[in-house]
């Protein structure tokens, strides 16, 4: 997939954008719990109450309270109050919230940062918590002796019927060491609870002072609720946002990306040579250029909505959970060691049978264009259930594979559904054993709870795309084997211009060749020259290398050695595309594209006219069949031509080649299909048409090179004579042979 990632420049600017979002839509997610905790804490079991920092507090209150604190912490404590009595300027403001106020000067809280708050919140509440104690002791003074004892107060000898203002006055001269005593004692019972869980017991206090102001403590609570369900509802929204936004960016930038990998293949294998084809088989390249492409669009979205997404999740979920509690940060290690165990184990299975699905894939593929290309020969010799058989045992590969996989696959999601669940279960066991020892509120159980089952999803979102990469790998790296191939034949980095006054002129001197990586020539030191305005043609025993010759003048395959000089410039000189303007071919398999058979003579000249298209195809000798169809030349080609016969379809590609009036006409044994009438028609035709152009034709027939003015034999990849026909009766033995074979005496004649 590496290899394939500079085709992700163009679609730098959504990738980041999709980050964004992805990074946006985690911190919303993982929010949620937080604020899910905060409603379960601070508003259903502290009303709506936060911490132990009132907002407003009576001066009587204040004043007990700052029995139980140091100097320094009063000091703190009290800078960030304002103290408002009946002669102060606010006090209209602050009278409708704090009716109290009438009655007796209270403490307002300034505006204070966070860190702030967390600062005096613990000092408060072990505060509230003493003075709320020593109450609560008053009320019920059977147990003065032990609570007393546990401040290092002797409370049992207070005197009856003293009021907690009075007992609070009469602690409040006491000597300081002996209140320092008393902080003491404070701090070391309140030191195992924690801060956290102190500021959460004193909640109670603040709640029965604000009762004590006046203030509408069911209010506090609805409104606090109603506030932090409003602003989950607008997280989940942007979350929600975010996810649709990103699944439009991944989806844009797959297609995108697979449009331009379609089309650099496509673009690529337009520019191959036949060694590269004889690399690449047809149905691998278009497995390559379909099924391959779709695994990896697949992969992009899969990377764009999980890869990022699925670290922020996990990453984040780790650490908020951590947050929560450290205590049962053991759970979320072991689900993970277990986590990434399962999906090693699944990983190490599946990775080897991927590798082996596309080529299965490109099995099939081939046998099914084998079978459909050649359905006609394979019932002419009742081959159907061989066939048949081959296909199904392609197919049942492929299926045995996937299956496998799949099964694999599938059984992952049983294990996971277990290990959640049984994750679950041990988080609420071992957390209900902590809230019962005050040791964590029930809240944050609950969002140690989601943010674990966060963890768990982040780790099975990386464990699909660990399963998919294996196998969009192995198919970005076949096609990144077409992208990064290189034709063995390259236009020249300065090429020359057919601009000479030389047309027409093909010269072969000492040329060699083999075909890459054999280990010998098929070609042997080739040499003859060809002249505007005159047939050469081409004959010899199958096999001999006539049709390797030709591809040699177009470039389909270089030479070994030798040169080839067109117009007297070597044709690796100049550009491919130079080289193929001049020359008119039609392949020894004729091809015809959808369409019509307009388009398909308009495939060598777009702008020919009417009369060109007409004219060609009269020499072609296909006009007597095109009159025939009701709607000529706008006549439906099908796909390959299979709606024409085999003389048709050889007649339109000369005529297609025709159409293009080029200075060299090559012609690859195209007439074998046309019967001996129409094939003499033709080439009379063609002599006469074709004027000053080089015609090649590589026949089988001696009738159909009789009239040449140049015939070269081949045999065995040498040239075996070289002449007019009379000339090669009587110098070539293998000529000879060829004719006497095909024609009589008197037809040689």
């Amino acid at each position: 997939m590496i290899r394939l990632a500079r085709y992700l420049k163009p679609f730098t600017l959504m990738i980041l954008i999709a980050i964004a979002l992805l990074f946006i839509q985690g911190m919303a997610d993982l929010s949620l719990p937080d604020y899910m905790s905060n409603i379960v804490n601070n508003g259903i079991q502290q009303g709506g109450i936060e911490n132990a920092v009132p907002k407003a507090i009576r001066l009587n209150e204040m004043n007990k309270l700052a029995l139980f604190m140091s100097a320094d912490d009063k000091a703190e404590v009290l800078k960030n109050y304002t103290l408002i009595a009946n002669t102060s300027t606010d006090y209209d403001k602050y009278l409708k919230d704090y009716p109290q106020l009438s009655e007796e000067a209270i403490y307002i809280l300034n505006k204070i940062d966070q860190k702030e708050t967390d600062k005096i919140n613990p000092v408060m509440g072990k505060a509230f918590l003493a003075v709320s104690g020593i109450e609560q002791i008053i009320a019920n003074p059977s147990g003065a002796a032990i609570a007393g004892s546990e401040l290092g107060l002797d409370l049992t000898k207070i005197p009856e019927g003293m009021t907690s203002d009075q007992i609070f006055n009469m602690l409040a001269d006491l000597p300081a060491d002996q209140l320092l005593k008393i902080r003491t004692a404070i701090d070391k019972k309140f030191e195992s609870i924690g801060d956290k869980m102190v500021a959460q017991m004193a909640i109670g206090s603040v709640k029965a002072e604000y009762s004590a102001l006046g203030m509408d403590v069911n209010k506090i609570q609805s409104n606090y609720i109603w506030r932090t369900g409003l602003l989950m509802l607008l997280l989940s929204l942007l979350s929600a946002a975010s996810t649709v936004t990103v699944g439009y960016l991944s989806a844009r930038v797959a297609a995108g990306l697979s449009r331009n990998l379609r089309r650099k293949v496509f673009d690529k294998v337009e520019n191959f040579s036949n060694a590269e084809f004889d690399k690449f088989s047809t149905a691998s390249l278009i497995t390559r250029s379909t099924n391959d492409i779709t695994q990896i669009q697949m992969l992009v979205i899969i990377l764009m909505r999980i890869v990022f997404y699925a670290p922020i999740l996990g990453i984040g979920g780790i650490i908020l959970a951590l947050d929560k509690s450290t205590s049962m940060s053991w759970i979320i290690a072991v689900a993970i060691v277990t986590l990434v165990s399962l999906i090693i184990v699944v990983f190490s299975i599946a990775l080897p049978k991927f590798k082996i699905i596309q080529n299965l894939i490109d099995r099939l593929s081939l046998i099914t264009r084998e079978n459909l290309s050649g359905m006609m020969v394979i019932r002419a010799f009742n081959k159907q259930k061989f066939e048949e058989d081959r296909f199904d045992r392609a197919n049942t590969d492929l299926t045995k594979t996937n299956l496998f996989i799949n099964r694999v696959m599938v059984s992952m999601m049983p294990v996971m559904m277990l290990l959640m669940n049984g994750l679950s279960l041990l988080i609420i066991w071992v957390g209900a054993h902590q809230v019962a020892q005050s040791q964590m509120q029930v809240g944050d159980m609950m969002a140690f709870l989601q943010y674990a089952m966060m963890i768990v999803m982040a780790f099975l979102m990386m464990s699909v795309m660990f399963i998919m990469v294996p196998r969009a790998s192995v198919s970005a790296g076949r096609v990144a084997d077409v992208l990064g191939t290189e034709s063995i034949i390259r236009d020249p980095q300065d090429p020359k211009n057919f601009n000479g006054p030389i047309h027409g002129v093909i010269e072969f001197k000492n040329v060699s060749f083999r075909y890459p990586g054999a280990d010998e020539d098929v070609l042997h030191n080739i040499s003859f020259t060809t002249k505007p305005g005159q047939t050469t043609a081409f004959i010899g025993p199958t096999g001999s290398g006539k049709s390797t010759l030709v591809n040699l003048i177009l470039r389909f395959y270089d030479i070994s050695k030798g040169q080839i000089l067109v117009n007297g410039i070597d044709i690796r000189e100049v550009k491919q595309h130079d080289l193929r303007d001049k020359i008119g071919y039609v392949p020894q398999k004729s091809t015809l594209f959808s369409g019509t058979i307009e388009s398909n003579l308009r495939y060598a000249d777009e702008n020919a006219s009417e009369d060109k298209l007409r004219t060609a195809a009269e020499v072609a000798q296909a006009m007597e069949f095109i009159s025939e169809k009701p709607e000529g030349f706008k006549s439906e080609i099908s796909q390959g031509g299979k709606n024409v016969s085999g003389g048709q379809n050889q007649r339109l590609s000369i005529a297609r080649a025709l159409v293009k009036n080029p200075e060299i006409l090559v012609l690859d044994d195209c007439f074998s299909a046309l019967d001996f009438k129409t094939d003499s028609a033709l080439r009379k035709a063609l002599k006469s048409y074709s004027g000053q152009s080089t015609i090649l034709i590589i026949a089988q027939r001696v009738g159909t090179v009789m009239t040449a003015e140049q015939i070269v034999v081949l045999e065995d990849g040498k040239i075996a004579g070289k002449g007019t026909h009379g000339e090669l009766m009587k110098s070539c033995e293998t000529y000879r042979e060829i004719a006497l074979s095909q024609l009589s005496k008197e037809e040689l004649e």
